[in-house]
């Protein structure tokens, strides 16, 4: 054990910025008056997100105190950028909090690989999370080596975000989905032209890249992890293309403008000033929340495939941490959050849509504005998407990191869309040999 603590406190130096988890505290277990036998369990918790998100998630710790007085949770949240950083200093001290907001994927895999999460499984098979009723292809997507490490929060799915009343001034409509990577250029151009704006965001690649790839019939990483999933490099020239000529043109910002953006309510469509956001379904309550009224519509992003790039996604998952004291504590919020509707009531589809069907159901004869948005076009992607690629290797997170890097650099112009992509495949090979 000592061993695999050495290698990981290593590991976690030189990748602080790879994995993915929060930092805080030992586990507690105190005494306290609380409870009714005047025992209270401590468990600590982290998650990542906007303000609203966690001024929600308060709300529903504190219903579940309620009905559990003999747990006590300790919250510790922030926003996506640092989460993970703080996550990997919290793992390499031995300090995971008992229950943890994971991101399927790259960051669960990499968990998975160094046996930091706890199988759920025996919890879930003793009914003390109960997800009967809830899909298999959803509950798979908390699996690695066959075994359970998360339960996911909702369903989600990748989004074009865009303003109506920008898209009006500049006569586009996008409104059925149906339209080319062509067209959004076209149209991001016209739009900035039209408005005085920018016509869109400028993609960030870390998800981006790899729906680009999909609606082209490729993968990310190949079917056992183990190097890159495409071999045209032209693919990933093509995308970086594609945003220099729309910097160029100023229908999309540079790197400058986006690193002054604190968070989603600061995003650049909330503000009246991008037309388009490609990001996940569940950020919509965040960003109409911010819009003050502008009206933020949704639809399927661009490609003449688009159904096949596009996937259903854990919008994030439950999980626990190996070395918690408190499991059984930890899974019974894990199943307080799925099958309780007060929690989608508080919450709405901010950590996605419910996976439970019934709780579906209740819901949707009273959602907000936003959260029919929502759960509408989360019903479109499953009627027009492929399956989720799950063959992400432990070193994805440092692999998509460096993807960042190279395009921010070309970006800047200080790498050609050429080098930039050939140094990205050299960067894989180098981080997946090692």
């Amino acid at each position: 054990m000592k061993k695999k603590l050495l290698a990981f406190s290593l590991m976690a130096i030189m990748l602080i910025s790879v994995l993915a988890a929060c930092s805080g505290s030992d586990d507690a277990s105190g005494e306290d008056d609380g409870g009714e036998d005047g025992d209270v369990t401590t468990l600590r918790m982290t998650w990542w997100g906007s303000q609203s998100r966690h001024d929600q998630t308060q709300e529903i710790i504190k219903k579940f105190e309620e009905e559990n007085p003999d747990i006590k949770i300790e919250s510790e949240f922030t926003g996506f950028d640092g989460y993970f950083e703080k996550m990997a200093a919290s793992a390499s001290g031995n300090n995971l909090p008992d229950i943890m907001q994971q991101n399927f994927g790259e960051y669960l895999n990499q968990y998975a690989d160094k046996e930091l999460l706890a199988d759920l499984t025996e919890f879930v098979e003793d009914g003390t999370i109960d997800v009967e009723g809830v899909d298999d292809t959803i509950m798979e997507s908390g699996k690695k080596n066959d075994k359970l490490l998360g339960i996911p929060t909702g369903t989600n799915a990748l989004t074009a975000f865009y303003n109506q009343d920008m898209l009006d001034e500049a006569g586009v409509d996008i409104s059925d989905g149906e339209w080319s990577w062509e067209d959004y250029e076209e149209y991001a151009a016209q739009i900035s032209d039209a408005t005085g704006e920018y016509g869109a965001r400028l993609m960030e690649p870390q998800n981006l890249f790899e729906y680009y790839l999909r609606e082209k019939g490729e993968k990310l990483f190949n079917e056992d992890g183990t190097d890159l999933g495409y071999e045209d490099d032209q693919l990933l020239v093509d995308y970086f293309e594609r945003n220099l000529e729309l910097k160029e043109k100023g229908a999309v910002p540079g790197y400058e403008t986006i690193q002054q953006i604190k968070g989603v309510e600061d995003e650049l469509i909330a503000r009246g000033e991008a037309a388009f956001d490609f990001r996940w379904s569940n950020q919509a309550t965040a960003l109409d929340s911010a819009a003050d009224g502008k009206p933020i519509e949704m639809t399927l992003l661009p490609g003449s495939n688009n159904d096949q790039g596009m996937y259903l996604k854990p919008a994030m998952l439950w999980s626990v941490s190996e070395n918690s004291e408190h499991k059984e504590e930890a899974a019974k919020f894990i199943d307080f959050f799925v099958n309780n509707i007060e929690v989608y009531e508080i919450g709405g589809s901010d950590r996605g849509v419910p996976i439970k069907e019934e709780i579906r159901e209740e819901l949707s004869a009273d959602l907000s504005e936003t959260d029919q948005k929502v759960f509408e076009y989360i019903e479109m992607v499953t009627e027009n998407s492929s399956p989720i690629d799950s063959n992400f290797p432990p070193e994805s997170s440092e692999i998509l990191g460096e993807l960042s890097k190279i395009d921010e650099r070309v970006m800047y112009g200080e790498l050609s869309a050429e080098e930039g992509a050939e140094q990205f495949r050299s960067t894989v090979e180098s981080i997946i040999a090692r």
